[in-house]
């Protein structure tokens, strides 16, 4: 019985054969009288194969299995694992770097064509860092979750791109040949100023290809929704460390931090501007830069409408808003180290969080209060060895 149930199955896998080799192109009619014998081995061998292959391979996926398993769970590394950096390379290489952008900024935009821009390297990207609180503050701001859609990071090395790749939607990768941005950019280093410089010529670029912005440092707290506090008849308009009432003052002490940019040829101008300027004044960060150039002439012959945002609405921690009623954002300036911003960001997390927490008749009573800066105080500058004279340099960090 065994005999003729084998027999069948050897009969079926002939005429499968026979199938095979005639879609195949051979005349199975011409066929040798041992073409039944040559099917039979060529059947023998193949099934072999499958008993001797099919074992191995269950036996390496269980180990597999195992290994991934047993090991404590990192969505960063394993991230990391499924996505290698040789993969993102290809794919950078790809399209060039224009169209790339276009399409990320495209996916991101508004209907009035504005993205919100931030950028990010590896140090600001880990686990457990700026970059987790950034977006944290999106999630539990007031109606400011959505706003997330139009957010696109600007990754400046590969580990900030994969991170930014596992843990938000919108990610551009602007590496730089030669130039390594992914650990702690320290303050008037030579890397922190090719890493601010890079990228205010990458803002450039964006308003050249017709999109506005709102550009914000990931070490800023987003808590409501900005948009309706800029000035609509403004080109450029920017946070201030220190705002001294009126917002056409150019006494203001601007922030480069956060701006809102909208494209036109003014704007386009002004950024080519302050870009170059970079070579006027070597060895100046891009915001001191800003702050000396906006007393040029040359602002007032191109037109552009510069506009100064006032700290009540766009506080930080050289200046905080005081009525957590009307902020909007909450910068970590006024701080020295990447350990004392992750401190004070925290605890204005936490601040923010018990200010929703209560009733809003306790809301409107103004009680609350932030309890930074802490580590990011004057004297925890001062306790890092700074000279007097880089501190007033230093708060706006």
């Amino acid at each position: 019985m065994k005999r003729a149930g084998r027999n069948v199955a050897i009969r079926r896998g002939e005429m499968m054969m026979m199938t095979v080799l005639r879609s195949a192109g051979v005349n199975t009619l011409e066929a040798s009288p041992y073409s039944g014998v040559m099917v039979r081995r060529i059947m023998m061998l193949a099934l072999l194969c499958v008993v001797v292959a099919l074992p191995c391979v269950l036996i390496y996926n269980a180990a597999f299995t195992f290994r991934l398993l047993s090991r404590p769970f990192d969505g960063y590394s394993m991230f990391n694992h499924v996505f290698s950096f040789d993969a993102i390379e290809s794919d950078l290489s790809s399209d060039s770097e224009e169209l790339r952008l276009e399409r990320v900024l495209k996916a991101a935009a508004m209907e009035d064509r504005t993205v919100i821009l931030t950028t990010l390297n590896e140090a600001w990207a880990a686990p457990d860092s700026i970059f987790d609180l950034f977006l944290e503050s999106f999630r539990i701001g007031d109606h400011t979750h959505m706003l997330l859609n139009h957010l696109v990071v600007i990754a400046l090395d590969q580990k900030a791109y994969t991170r930014c790749l596992a843990m938000h939607t919108h990610c551009f990768a602007l590496l730089t040949e030669g130039v390594n941005f992914s650990g702690e950019a320290y303050f008037m280093t030579p890397d922190y100023l090719k890493m601010m410089w890079r990228r205010i010529n990458f803002l450039q670029s964006v308003l050249e290809m017709g999109y506005h912005f709102i550009f914000t440092d990931a070490d800023i707290m987003w808590f409501r929704n900005p948009l309706p506090h800029f000035y609509s008849d403004a080109d450029f308009q920017t946070a201030c460390d220190h705002f001294i009432g009126n917002s056409y003052d150019v006494q203001n002490k601007a922030n480069g931090g956060f701006n809102y940019a909208k494209s036109n040829n003014r704007t386009i101008e002004f950024y080519r501007f302050w870009y170059s300027s970079r070579e006027t004044y070597p060895g100046y960060h891009d915001q001191d830069v800003l702050n000396i150039i906006k007393y040029d002439p040359f602002i007032i012959e191109i037109g552009l409408q510069m506009r100064f945002l006032n700290t009540a609405y766009f506080g930080g921690l050289c200046e905080p808003s005081k009525d957590l009623n009307e902020v909007c954002t909450m910068h970590a300036n006024c701080c020295y180290g990447l350990d004392s911003k992750l401190h004070d960001l925290k605890i204005m997390l936490e601040d923010w969080r018990r200010f929703l927490s209560l009733p809003e008749d306790l809301k409107q009573l103004r009680l609350s209060s932030w309890r930074v800066p802490q580590n990011c105080s004057l004297t925890s500058l001062r306790h890092h060895g700074l000279p007097p004279k880089n501190i007033e340099q230093e708060e706006s960090d």
